[in-house]
This record gives C-alpha cells, structure tokens and sequence, in this order.
C-alpha cells in the first residue's frame, strides 16, 4: 500500500469485524513514527495469532489471502521499524507498528483525515477514538464525545462528516507546522 492511512483502514476493518465497539488509533511521531490500533473485539485465538502474519492466513470465505496485517509489518520492517501484534479472546487486539520517518522506504502516513471519515460515517455502530501527536503537542477525536455534542444528529451526516474532516485536517497542520518551525 502506497499510504499508511491505507493500512490502518484495513487493520481497523478487521476489528469492526471482530465486532468491536471501541477502536483507538493512535500515531505518535517522535523519533520513530509509531501506529497502534487497538479493538475490544472479540480477539484471536493463540492458535490463529500465532499464523495471522503469513498471507495465506485469513477469516474471510471469499478469497483465500489476507494481506491487510503482513503488508504492515512489512512495511514497518523495510522502513527500519518494527511490528508486534497481541490479542486475547474475548479482550481484542492490539496491532503496533513503528517506522523510521528518515528511512527512504518509509511510506507517507497519507489521508488520516479521510480515513477517519470513511470509519465514522460506515460504521456508525462503532466508537473510534483516534489521536495523533507529533512532539509533544497532540489532538485527539472522540466519537463518544461527538455523539454528545450532536445529539441526534447522526455521525454519518455531512455537516459531521465535514466538520470531522476539516477539525483533523486542520490539527494535523497545526501539528506538522509546529513541528517544523
């Protein structure tokens, strides 16, 4: 996948399929880029964990590879990082990947912004909880929070999809600036 945004898109899709009801993504960018996606889904079990990363291992019936989980670690490995996954039945999942910004083969992070909106608006059953931090300053979109604040509108409008976007877009400039001056 040419973006990270990608992966964590079909990461977190494997946990509203795990039928998780919280999602948090988080991306923290110090020295290395670090992406953590965890889910309190319904977990794995050791036996299947422990094949998650071979390709040839997937849950889906409509095709026979699942590449979501080894491209990540992957690309975290070609990007002089690296990549651990844990998971307990009944508890969820946790997927971590660090990746070295200065390395050549570090792939861009991409759209966050679109992939937050894509999550929100087409699984309104699920809460995602995405922060970001670049250095020391950071933001964070909650959509227990937004549900509150919205009432009953729901996250899947666009007047809130639209404001998700620009609010993420506009923080992650923010961040990016900050940390460049």
């Amino acid at each position: 996948m040419k973006e990270l945004s990608l992966n964590v898109l079909d990461i977190v899709l494997n946990s509203v399929k795990a039928k998780a009801s919280l999602v948090t993504i988080e991306i923290l960018e110090r020295e290395m880029l670090e992406i953590t996606i965890a889910d309190n889904g319904c977990g794995m079990a050791p036996e299947f964990l422990a094949r998650v990363i071979d390709p040839f291992t997937t849950t889906r019936t409509t095709r026979k590879v699942g590449l979501g989980i080894p491209l990540f670690k992957l690309a975290a490995e070609m990007a002089g990082g690296t990549f651990r996954i844990e998971s307990e039945e009944g508890v969820g999942t946790t997927v971590c990947a660090t990746f070295d910004p200065r390395n050549i083969d570090c792939p861009p992070l991409g759209d966050m912004a679109g992939t937050m909106v894509t999550l929100i608006s087409g699984y309104p059953e699920t809460d995602f909880l995405y922060r970001r931090a670049v250095g020391e300053a950071e933001f964070s979109v909650d959509t227990r929070q937004l549900r509150e604040i919205m009432g009953e509108i729901p996250l899947s409008s666009f007047e809130v999809t639209n404001f998700v976007r620009e609010m993420i877009e506009e923080n992650e400039r923010e961040l990016t600036r900050g940390g460049n001056e």
